[in-house]
């Protein structure tokens, strides 16, 4: 018998319903509040992350958000006391800033390792672990003796973030299509400010407690998340193509909601049939650079994300302690907050315009009984296009030039503004198309944001006094990020949803 209306909506009460009296007994389809079918469809099982009260999943998307930010918290804290560092290990401002570049670098290197732990065991131990050894590894860094057993420990603590990668995949368990563009939005401004607001409290601890109580704060931040996470936190994972333990066990079901709880957070879920192999580690990633809807997609990111944000963290505390002889405290402050307020700004133009774009083109779509392609995302790209080079252009001239210390941190703040736009339009473009690998769509992202960035990091110094100045090598920056890595999101943007036809009909696996 088909269920009461009244029922229905008392139960869900931000969806519609609509039946299909032809089919008996009658299906019950789910629709958002255009009167659009969702998708995915929610099932009835309670334990669906997508049936869960708004409320609750917008607290465990925050959650995981901060858990990403992390990531990029424990690689930047650090940077406002190069000067610090080099003192205390006798190397160059220059060669200091390499342990964060190191960082850089393995932050790519990890989820390849932990993302197919979290596909068959489940999201929650692998964020419980990782940042377990995160805290771990962060104390160690400020107890080195010397600067290559700072490098070790920064390895370490570099390779264990995974929110970047395995945040994506979560956030898509817990929100249909049309909320993943606000979804990923409020994701990645908060991934991405972790780097942002690191330098406010690293310069202010380091000019008045030392480098050493910087990488502790770092480990007391990581711990309080742990603790947190513990309690907090549920499995997100939810396998639609098959029976769930969760589904089966009546103790999930039963018992009043002290008693669910302790069995969605301390007991979790197991996943039959679900086994790890060697194939798992590399396997998936290889077959997601085969798609040009991911891999220009994560270039043209990568690349202006490292130019937009990484360059500027790695560069400012050599650059403003050379041209304003600034201290630590006003390095990390001057450029953390600039970075912050561009980036929270900037959201506002990504996720917000993402949106609407997509859900005006899924009423139009509905009303023709078609579906909106993924490449109506592409449209809100200009914004940020446009913005980032301006930024940079603004930050290297006014470097060059002598400008007052206010105009380069306003052209960085600039840049960051246009990298948040960039950043939601391709991560939710990229997801949608490929609605089941999101994980290791993500993974493909942050893997080539990391290691451009550690690239663009590593010679930016060297390279900025090779070419005579910083303005020339700001141009040279644009013009490869604006230019050069937006010629195949033009492509896209142009014949996107064909070359995702071949691709369905080039690799059918």
């Amino acid at each position: 018998m088909a269920k009461d209306s009244t029922d229905v909506l008392e139960k869900n009460d931000d969806l519609e319903y609509i039946e299909n009296a032809e089919l008996k007994p009658a299906v019950v389809l789910k629709l958002d509040k255009h009167g659009v079918p969702l998708s995915p469809q929610p099932s009835d099982d309670p334990e669906d992350p997508l049936n869960w009260p708004g409320l609750y999943r917008a607290f465990i998307l925050l959650q995981v958000s901060i858990l990403s930010a992390l990531g990029t918290y424990n690689t930047a804290i650090i940077n406002p006391a190069y000067n610090q560092l080099s003192a205390e290990f006798d190397v160059s401002i220059v060669t200091a800033s390499y342990q964060t570049t190191v960082a850089i670098a393995v932050n790519g290197l990890g989820p390849f390792l932990f993302i197919p732990f979290a596909h068959v065991y489940g999201r929650r131990p692998v964020y419980l672990v990782t940042t377990l050894i995160g805290a771990l590894s962060a104390l160690g860094c400020a107890y080195a003796h010397n600067f290559g057993q700072l490098v070790g420990l920064r390895i370490l603590n570099g390779i264990f973030p995974v929110g970047a990668a395995l945040g994506v995949a979560t956030a898509n368990d817990l929100f249909c299509l049309h909320e993943r563009g606000r979804a990923l939005g409020v994701f990645t401004v908060l991934s991405t400010t972790g780097a942002h607001f690191a330098p406010i409290p690293g310069g202010l601890i380091g000019q008045y407690l030392g480098w050493q109580w910087i990488f502790k704060f770092a480990a007391i931040t990581n711990s309080f998340c742990l603790i947190f996470t513990f309690f907090f936190l549920p499995e997100t994972l939810y396998i639609r193509d098959q029976i769930q333990t969760a589904v089966k066990d009546p103790n999930l079901h039963s018992g009043g909601v002290f008693r669910r709880y302790l069995g969605r957070m301390i007991l979790g879920k197991r996943y039959p049939g679900r086994q790890l192999r060697l194939s798992d580690f590399f396997w998936p990633y290889i077959k997601m650079i085969r798609y040009p809807s991911v891999v220009f997609p994560a270039i043209y990111y990568g690349t202006q994300y490292g130019l937009g944000s990484t360059l500027p963290a790695v560069t400012v505390s050599h650059i403003f302690a050379q041209e304003f002889n600034w201290d630590t405290l006003q390095i990390g402050l001057a450029y953390g907050t600039a970075l912050l307020i561009g980036a929270f700004l900037g959201e506002t133009a990504g996720g917000w315009v993402v949106d609407s774009l997509m859900n005006r083109a899924r009423r139009k779509a509905a009303l023709k009984d078609t579906t909106a392609p993924s490449e109506i995302r592409l449209k809100a790209i200009w914004t940020g296009e446009i913005i980032v080079p301006i930024g940079l252009l603004w930050y290297g001239f006014s470097i060059q030039f002598g400008a007052p210390w206010i105009v380069p941190i306003l052209g960085m703040g600039v840049a960051c503004f246009g990298v948040q736009c960039i950043t939601t339009v391709m991560y939710t473009y990229s997801a949608d198309c490929h609605l089941t690998k999101s994980a290791e769509v993500a993974q493909v992202f942050n893997f080539v944001r990391q290691e451009i960035g550690m690239t663009f990091a590593f010679y930016a110094i060297v390279l900025g006094e090779a070419l005579g100045g910083y303005h020339l090598l700001f141009v040279f920056f644009a013009c490869v990020g604006s230019i050069l890595a937006f010629i195949p999101i033009l492509v896209l943007m142009w014949r996107g949803e064909a070359i995702r036809a071949a691709e369905r009909r080039l690799f059918a696996d």
